[in-house]
């Protein structure tokens, strides 16, 4: 059997005996008919970052054919900012290569991400999962390779503090049971993802945690495995459901807000990124950071500024990219450097065989690690639209393949120092800046948004409204006028608290 099928969680996938790529309209309804599903749930990404959804039960064979086969009509309107009332007629029709069982329903339900499709039956311009999709399409038209992407999915949950075996305040980093409160809530979050087609790398507890009115707040953190950027963000807006949904059945609450106090961790949503043609990663060339890799990051280090305007939403966004921290406000890259905007991790690059070290008995291993390498963008938070932002970044990395300038870009904003040491303030001072306030952040859009709607990527309207949503904010100041005043910043955070 395929190793890569063989042991999924995913009950389709084990069912079925093939990837979700390749489920077909008759595999659906022959696991429907066999399983004794009831309900068929649509679930489609709407512009408050938050997944919808809609209810099917299967009257008979016929209608589940009809729904599966020609999906149903929605107001779009009520769903996307720019939409007009008048003409606001949308059709969403299921993807099958997304169906899932439905962990919390009581009745046997299959749920499915949907596509949205216009009045003519073309896919709608301005959709973020169609977005995505051509952005994936204009970097492998310019490219000739595959855009791949995975996140970091971070989060606190709150829950009523039970004093036993306190947690060090900001030091919740891979901790442990007991101390760490929430280990088990995540690992059955990591469950209910895996089934429903999540590629989970691992889950741990991250740094924040600290008390509030008998409340306790812990950080935890779930990673994917890269995969198509497309299958990237289906896969994040499907755990921020399940994270939910299993926190409500707790009792527990959960936000993914980028920041929940002052002098506290913020979380964040860090996004891996790497390139791919005939099944090989060409991030590294002789185990070094490949042409193309270099070039990628030129891109993104040229349209950062406007990337927060996807992936930096709400004015809490701007008191997490704040400096001398770990969430970054320079404009550069480096190796392993967690003070810089694009990271590249550690890549398995030793020839050392370190699991034969470790292990003795084992034989000589040949395992490709050169498939592990990534780069990572390491400003945007909870409050992104997964879609957008995930578009933008490989907007970004296609730009940088049509940059003349790309390399010696790459170049000059490269750094191999912690930038926030007193000795390294002359490099500090020679970068550029990230915005700092969601104003500032619309103006940078509109000032490189040519970028993004070139091979009709982002269509004007969608760049439009994001500009107006952000220019809406008026918070050109706020943090200056806050900052440290912890009771404002609490009414800031309540305002935002159930973003993305």
């Amino acid at each position: 059997m395929n190793k890569e099928l063989e042991m999924s969680p995913n009950r389709l996938v084990a069912f079925l005996g093939k990837p979700c790529k390749e489920f077909t309209k008759a595999d659906i309804v022959r696991f429907i008919r066999q399983n004794e599903i009831q309900m068929v749930n649509f679930m489609y990404p709407a512009g408050d970052g938050r997944l919808k959804t809609l209810n099917f039960v299967i009257n008979n064979a016929a209608y589940l054919d009809a729904i599966l086969t020609c999906g149903e009509r929605v107001d779009g309107s009520s769903l996307f900012p720019f939409i007009e009332a008048g003409s606001s007629d949308l059709y969403v029709i299921p993807r099958f290569s997304t169906a899932f069982l439905d962990p919390f329903a009581e009745l046997p339900t299959l749920s499915t991400l949907c596509s949205y499709f216009n009045k003519d039956g073309e896919p709608l311009e301005s959709s973020p999962e169609n977005t995505l999709r051509k952005a994936c399409r204009a970097f492998n038209q310019v490219t000739g390779m595959e855009f791949q992407a995975m996140g970091e999915l971070e989060y606190y949950v709150i829950a009523p503090d039970v004093e036993l075996y306190p947690a060090t305040d900001q030091k919740g980093y891979h901790e442990s049971a007991p101390y760490a409160k929430f280990n088990e809530f995540r690992t059955q979050c990591m469950s209910y993802i895996a089934q429903a087609g999540g590629q989970i790398k691992y889950g741990h507890s991250e740094v924040g945690n600290f008390t509030i009115d008998g409340l306790i707040y812990e950080q935890n953190e779930i990673e994917f495995l890269p995969v198509a950027a497309e299958e990237a963000a289906d896969q994040l807006m499907i755990a921020k459901w399940i994270i939910r949904n299993l926190a409500y059945q707790y009792g527990y609450d959960i936000t993914f807000a980028p920041k929940i106090t002052t002098g506290k961790a913020g979380s964040g949503l860090h996004i891996h990124m790497r390139i791919m043609k005939d099944g090989k990663n060409q991030m590294l060339q002789d185990g070094v950071l490949s042409e193309s890799a270099r070039r990628a990051i030129a891109g993104m280090m040229e349209l950062a500024p406007s990337i927060t305007a996807f992936g930096n939403t709400n004015p809490t966004s701007y008191f997490r990219l704040v400096p001398h921290q770990e969430a970054p406000t320079n404009i550069c890259w480096g190796d392993r450097n967690r003070s810089v905007l694009v990271r590249v991790p550690l890549g398995w690059a030793a020839k050392s065989d370190m699991c034969r070290i470790a292990n003795p008995l084992e034989e000589e291993s040949r395992y490709d690690t050169s498939q592990k390498q990534t780069v990572e963008m390491r400003s945007p938070d909870g409050s992104a639209d997964i879609y957008q932002l995930i578009a933008g970044l490989a907007v970004a990395c296609r730009h940088g393949f049509e940059m003349d300038n790309a390399l010696e870009v790459a170049d000059a904003t490269y750094v191999n120092v912690n930038i926030h040491k007193k000795e390294n303030e002359d490099k500090l001072n020679s970068l550029k800046q990230l915005p700092d306030n969601c104003e500032a952040s619309a103006a940078c859009l509109e000032s490189q948004r040519e970028i993004f709607q070139q091979y009709n990527v982002f269509s004007a309207a969608m760049i439009d409204g994001i500009i107006k949503r952000l220019r809406s904010y008026a918070d050109s100041g706020l943090r200056a006028q806050i900052e440290g005043d912890q009771a404002a910043m609490l009414e800031l955070v309540k305002r935002y608290f159930h973003c993305g």
